[in-house]
């Protein structure tokens, strides 16, 4: 009996280090803490005096929820999970979390409908997530298409968030130099040259992958995250409002 009792214990413990490892598997590239200190300012003022902020999230399938298929599970989707930390940290901030992403879309598509579909929202943080679609196009004409977004956003005093790509499971992402590795290179490179904001999600994948843990426990299909994947692209994110 006292064997099963340690037995069931350690089992217990190596769970609870798993998720907290998955909870804690974040700032692989220090970020600008600075960079969201007036949104954080809006965030901690209550009622009367606090506003409405805006958080659009435009991209692709995973910002929006995709699993399997058609099945869509926004409540599992790093968006959500992202609004459920910032209730934990801000419980006076009214907040929307909007979604202009749309599955299986690239970054010159949403460019084209940016004015149309993400302006009119008036963002307060833009987040921008096309890399794991945008490895079958060219690199230059990601480049031309993220660009256009940061700037047009940058022109209406748009706090801009660029997300690196998201792993493919049909992707090695340890090999060097693999499509997915080049598009979030460039995509920091953008977010460098614009000053804006950057969420290393590719290199907190690649941690995870290089330290023994299997991608696909976190994904539905190939490139479609659970939760548990969702978890951390969302801590990717947190450190810029903490």
């Amino acid at each position: 009996m006292k064997y099963l009792v340690f037995l069931l214990s350690t089992i217990a413990m190596l769970s609870c280090k798993a998720q907290q490892y998955v909870a804690e598997c974040c700032n692989t590239q220090p970020i600008d803490t600075t960079y969201l200190s007036d949104i954080k300012k809006e965030l901690v003022k209550q009622w009367p005096n606090n506003r409405i902020i805006n958080l659009v999230f435009h991209g692709h399938s995973v910002p929006t929820g995709y699993a399997l298929g058609a099945d869509v599970k926004p409540f599992e989707s790093y968006p959500q999970l992202v609004f459920r930390e910032l209730k934990k940290l801000y419980p006076s901030a009214v907040i929307n979390i909007i979604l202009t992403s749309k599955g299986g879309e690239f970054s010159p598509s949403g460019a084209k409908r940016f004015d149309a579909d993400v302006l009119p929202h008036r963002p307060d943080v833009l987040f921008i997530d096309y890399g794991v679609n945008d490895k079958h196009l060219k690199l230059t004409d990601t480049r031309a298409a993220m660009d256009e977004m940061i700037k047009k956003a940058l022109q209406k005093n748009i706090k801009v968030i660029l997300l690196t790509s998201t792993p493919d499971l049909r992707v090695n992402i340890l090999q060097p130099g693999n499509e997915i590795e080049m598009v979030s290179d460039q995509i920091k490179q953008l977010a460098a040259e614009n000053h804006v904001g950057c969420a290393d999600v590719y290199n907190a994948f690649k941690k995870y992958a290089s330290e023994g843990n299997k991608l696909s426990a976190l994904v539905y299909g190939f490139n479609h995250f659970n939760e548990k994947g969702s978890t951390i692209i969302a801590n990717q994110i947190m450190p810029y409002f903490k």
